[in-house]
């Protein structure tokens, strides 16, 4: 999440700095997403709040977010909230000062890198005191719903030649790259470079510097291909990742906590959504786990299926719609 990252999640990204990394994968998305359902061709497009209690959910630019988005709409509609989507949006830069205006009503967070950007010295300890700080933080116009025990960090992830060249496992940390970091070029979404869940707190929390950083995209094609095609040597990859497995990357253990918790939470906007949607949205937190998560990002990115489709399939499995 960082991002991205969704720290990224990471996270999550400047529209300008983003914009390279939304360009390179638009096609990538527009081929996955379905175009029907109430789905914007331009996820920027209309200005203000939505009409006539119409609920917006909008995601971030990045494959596993709009699969969420995904699911969370599918689940309002199933109690019969409007719906109208704009994925692919970009990054948190952009979706929260979006969320804050009403112009978009909900939102798959991830927690841990939600409250990096919002407090970057945070350090909490559990997902429920992330939830505390996060509130602490957020903008009166906004609310966090439940978490979900689903899972998705960023992460320092080396490719296999790399892996084998310093002798790191699955077992290995970050750390242990204090040595080699000089001699690596590590890749990541534009902001990881600024970012406490970055390169900051890699130096600062595990003495790493890199010999150089290549600006890719959150977590997408061009860092998999990169790191693939050792243009880079490290990456920040998100965690549920099929990719990992399929070109048997490493990642990275990091016992410091730097990337924090990354629970997928859902982000609205109060008053665009009743209590009907939010029981709703809350029920979906409690049925998804890492595990599932992984499958289904698994269905999307590897085995090409509709993302839209493969939320309508898991929300009727899962006994939510």
């Amino acid at each position: 999440m960082t991002s991205y990252a969704k720290s990224t999640r990471s996270s999550t990204r400047h529209p300008g700095a983003a914009a390279v990394a939304l360009a390179a994968t638009a096609a990538l998305v527009a081929g996955c997403s379905s175009s029907s359902d109430n789905k914007s061709d331009n996820p920027l497009s209309g200005d203000g709040k939505a009409s006539g209690g119409t609920v917006v959910v909008g995601s971030n630019n990045f494959a596993e977010s709009i699969l969420i988005a995904d699911i969370y709409g599918e689940a309002l509609k199933a109690k019969g909230v409007k719906v109208t989507y704009k994925p692919n949006i970009g990054s948190r830069e952009t979706t929260y000062g979006l969320l804050k205006n009403g112009s978009i009503t909900v939102l798959p967070e991830y927690n841990g890198a939600l409250l990096a950007y919002l407090d970057k010295n945070a350090a909490p300890k559990t997902v429920a005191a992330t939830t505390a700080a996060i509130n602490a933080k957020l903008d009166p116009k906004l609310t966090l719903l439940e978490p979900a025990p689903a899972q998705d960090k960023d992460s320092v992830t080396v490719n296999q030649e790399t892996a084998k060249k310093y002798n790191l496992t699955a077992t290995s940390t970050i750390a242990d790259l204090k040595g080699a970091a000089k001699d690596l070029v590590i890749g990541g979404s534009p902001e990881f470079q600024t970012r406490q869940q970055g390169l900051l707190g890699l130096k600062s929390v595990y003495g790493l510097e890199f010999k150089s950083f290549k600006a890719l995209d959150a977590g997408g094609p061009l860092t998999q291909a990169a790191l693939k095609k050792n243009t880079v040597q490290a990456a920040d990859v998100f965690t549920t990742d099929p990719t990992i497995s399929k070109e048997k990357f490493v990642v990275l253990q990091d016992p410091k906590n730097l990337f924090g918790f990354e629970n997928v939470q859902p982000l609205v906007y109060k008053s665009g959504l009743d209590q009907k949607g939010v029981d709703a949205l809350n029920a979906v937190s409690a049925k998804l786990d890492t595990a599932t998560l992984l499958d289904l990002d698994t269905q999307v990115q590897s085995q090409n299926k509709d993302p839209l489709d493969v939320a309508k399939a898991w929300l009727k499995s899962a006994g939510l719609v």
